[in-house]
């Protein structure tokens, strides 16, 4: 309604009375921005309207990541040097396979491999400190 009555106040030569009715052009206007609307909005993907605030983010409690890490680097201990270090490579440096390679001078199915059983044995020394999920 107010954008209706706005552009009536904004191009008052529109409401020329010879031209038809002024009640007849404040309805068109009114019902061609009420489409102009719903077209914006049903073309937008993903548009959301809610009242609900969102959720505060959470925090982050530092002595259980402490543990957390403490206990992920007494499980990395429990595992081979050479499965120690591709996870190292590949997760904690962010290396890509073809990267862990070279920096380990073996070929690149050597290190999805080594990834592979390095991973399950990380698994089983997690779950024979306790740790589940």
């Amino acid at each position: 309604m107010q954008e209706t009555l706005l552009r009536a106040w904004r191009h008052p030569e529109s409401l020329d009375p010879r031209r038809g009715s002024v009640r007849a052009w404040l309805f068109t206007t009114a019902r061609n921005l009420a489409i102009d609307a719903w077209r914006r909005r049903s073309t937008r993907v993903g548009e959301v309207f809610t009242d609900d605030l969102p959720e505060p983010p959470e925090t982050v409690d530092e002595a259980e990541r402490a543990v957390e890490a403490w206990t992920i680097a007494e499980a990395l201990s429990r595992l081979s040097p050479t499965h120690r270090e591709v996870l190292v490579e590949c997760f904690y440096q962010g290396r890509s396979v073809a990267e862990a390679a070279a920096r380990l001078g073996v070929p690149p199915g050597t290190v999805k491999s080594r990834t592979h059983y390095a991973l399950r044995s990380l698994r089983l020394a997690l779950a024979e400190m306790g740790v589940t999920g």
